[in-house]
């Protein structure tokens, strides 16, 4: 119960990663409020406030913002996913990527840091796709560098009453991953080739996610800020040698 008497929000709390931080959250103790675009889920707990919230509009954010109670914990996790290189994004692609990936955690931020209690902690949920390039992901790519970036300032800019650290997911195993491996001629064989260049031979799940960011939102974490957590099964610390071939 690490996070017993904390108040926390969490942007796209409705599936995937964000549902599994949700989830995470409450079983340590926090009241947890989330958000997403559209209607309260099914399943979501009766403890756990809704709102209905385009993160890219920055009035509906302020207001929200303002009528809530004192926040401990910010997790940034909503985000977008385009599968195209930059001459085949349009201007669509980019007002859906980087409007939700980048002004969207900017939007919160800017909102929220100023109702953060002392001691506070931002999560943002950045990827290894904004460090290492993922093939046909030009604008989700730049996004999350976006947000490895803006993690540093605040945690400059804020500390130290607010900590502010991102964890880097790796494959996770969400809508997200399938669609990457849709791109490929033969899914089958990407998956398979992307399994093995895990030392952990399996890819992660939002359980993994939300594991690291419980004890980044914890006192536990108290001197850990301005920092890139990757979680990815080891899959960027091994060469790009297949090592089923050795």
């Amino acid at each position: 119960m690490r996070l017993v008497g904390k108040n926390a929000f969490v942007t796209g709390g409705r599936q995937g990663i964000g549902r599994g931080i949700v989830d995470a959250f409450v079983s340590e103790g926090a009241a947890v409020t989330t958000c997403g675009r559209g209607p309260r889920p099914e399943g979501l707990s009766s403890d756990i406030v809704w709102h209905s919230l385009d993160v890219t509009d920055a009035v509906a954010v302020q207001k929200l913002a303002s009528n809530m109670k004192t926040t401990d914990i910010l997790v940034n996790n909503a985000g977008v996913q385009v599968e195209k290189t930059v001459t085949d994004s349009s201007d669509a692609d980019w007002d859906a990527v980087i409007g939700v990936n980048c002004r969207g955690v900017f939007n919160v931020c800017r909102a929220f840091i100023p109702r953060m209690l002392s001691g506070g902690s931002i999560v943002n949920i950045g990827s290894i796709s904004g460090n290492v390039a993922d093939p046909s992901m030009a604008l989700y790519n730049a996004s999350k560098a976006f947000v490895h970036g803006l993690t540093r300032s605040i945690a400059v800019d804020h500390g130290p009453d607010i900590r502010c650290n991102a964890i880097c997911p790796g494959w996770i195993e969400t809508g997200m991953l399938d669609a990457g491996f849709d791109l490929a001629t033969d899914p089958a064989v990407a998956r398979s080739d992307a399994l093995a260049r895990h030392p952990s031979r399996r890819f992660g799940t939002p359980e993994d996610i939300a594991n690291m960011s419980v004890w980044l939102a914890s006192d536990e974490a108290g001197f850990a800020t301005g920092q890139l957590f990757t979680i990815d099964g080891g899959m960027t610390a091994a060469s790009p040698l297949n090592p089923g071939l050795f």
